[in-house]
């Protein structure tokens, strides 16, 4: 027994031997450098599009009303139809008006028999008085009788037209073309020169316009961003997205700028004119449009995986400098395209953005920086060129 236990003893003691040998034969690990991604920034030509809120209205609005006062006898349209500039639309009872009308055309013909009278006594009197037949007042006054008689001519010729208008007016006609709403009378109904209320309103629905609203400040940024080096003035083309979300199949052109700000909303007007030929668009309708307003031929636009958000809501990236440390950059971001970000301030060209393996660094962390492609989806597509720190650590692996 006490040889055995003696041999247990022995090999006890040449594994702890062995196993100190093999721990002192193994080399000391160094602390690894992370491996990241990057992606170089560089610039890019941005269009710089504007989302509005707008509202569709008719390019031409008319509202019918009665110019003589009288019952309608008949009404000529159907309502919700296309209707002609100059096609009537309902009939007002003439007669009375017809009468007004006789009965001025009497009159001046009245005016013109008394004028002949007058002129042709005038004439004789002038004679007259040459040869001392009257006395100078009887040739006066035959030749004021004719100078009035004169005057009535125009006065009931213009009375007379005055009845031909009225007479006209009692057939109100549409005086423009488009589409004509709700009838707000019928047949028989009294309407008056005076009243508040149109009998119907014609609306033009195409072309049709869209009115849309930009704060006086969003302009003011645009105008001075314009003045920049490389941003150029936009075009006037305008798309619009309808309320349930679908896109409007024609385009727009911007048309003109309100020249006054809104005392009360602080916005500005801007109006396109839409083609709308299917009808479409209604008056009326909530729309959202966008604006190519600018065109950025310097743009900073960056993958969206190389921007971060601080709790409080501040952006930053991670930039690798020339001595391979990552340094943290608080940046500016405007639109969103795609899986891209528009960067304004805190990035430039050819900078080293990190992309992948920020969880991995601090500011002020030696990395192993692997420069990728990105594509349009956001994923890495291809390794362009390794550091060579990177390929050496690759290939010892």
């Amino acid at each position: 027994m006490m040889k055995y236990s003696n041999k247990i003893g022995g090999l006890v003691l040449i594994t702890a031997l062995l196993s100190g040998c093999l721990q002192d034969s193994q080399p000391t690990k160094s602390v690894s450098v992370p491996a990241v991604s990057y992606v170089s920034v560089t610039t890019a030509s941005h269009n710089i599009n504007t989302q509005m809120q707008a509202r569709v209205v008719a390019s031409q609005v008319a509202e019918v009303r009665p110019q003589v006062s009288g019952i309608i006898q008949q009404r000529q349209f159907q309502e919700g139809n296309l209707v002609e500039q100059g096609q009537l639309l309902y009939q007002i009872d003439p007669a009375s008006y017809q009468a007004a009308y006789n009965e001025a055309k009497a009159n001046l013909n009245s005016a013109k028999a008394a004028l002949q009278t007058a002129k042709l006594k005038d004439q004789r009197y002038a004679k007259l008085i040459k040869l001392q037949g009257i006395s100078q007042q009887d040739a006066d006054d035959a030749h004021a009788l004719y100078l009035e008689a004169k005057a009535n001519i125009e006065k009931y010729q213009a009375a007379l037209e005055t009845a031909a208008i009225d007479l006209e007016h009692t057939k109100i006609r549409a005086s423009i073309s488009g589409h004509i709403g709700i009838s707000s009378v019928t047949k028989g109904a009294l309407v008056t020169s005076q009243q508040t209320s149109a009998l119907a309103t014609i609306r033009t629905l195409d072309p049709i316009y869209v009115d849309m609203t930009k704060s006086s400040t969003e302009l003011l940024t645009l105008r001075q961003l314009i003045r920049e080096k490389g941003v150029t003035q936009g075009t006037t083309t305008v798309t619009l997205t309808l309320e349930n979300g679908s896109e409007y199949d024609h385009e727009g052109q911007l048309k003109m700028q309100e020249v006054a700000v809104d005392s009360a909303t602080g916005a500005v007007t801007l109006r396109a004119e839409f083609p709308n030929p299917d009808g479409l668009l209604l008056p009326g309708m909530f729309v959202r449009t966008q604006v190519n307003e600018a065109v950025n031929e310097n743009a900073i636009v960056v993958p969206q995986q190389g921007i971060y958000h601080a709790a409080d809501g501040q952006a930053y990236a991670y930039v690798i400098d020339d001595n391979n440390r990552v340094e943290r950059r608080i940046v500016q971001t405007s639109d969103a395209i795609d899986n891209k970000w528009v960067i304004t301030s805190g990035l430039s060209a050819n900078d080293k953005l990190l992309v992948e393996g920020s969880g991995k660094v601090r500011p002020g962390s030696e990395v192993q920086p692997i420069r990728v492609n990105i594509d349009g989806n956001g994923s890495m597509i291809s390794v362009v060129e390794p550091s060579p720190d990177a390929a050496s650590l690759q290939g010892g692996a």
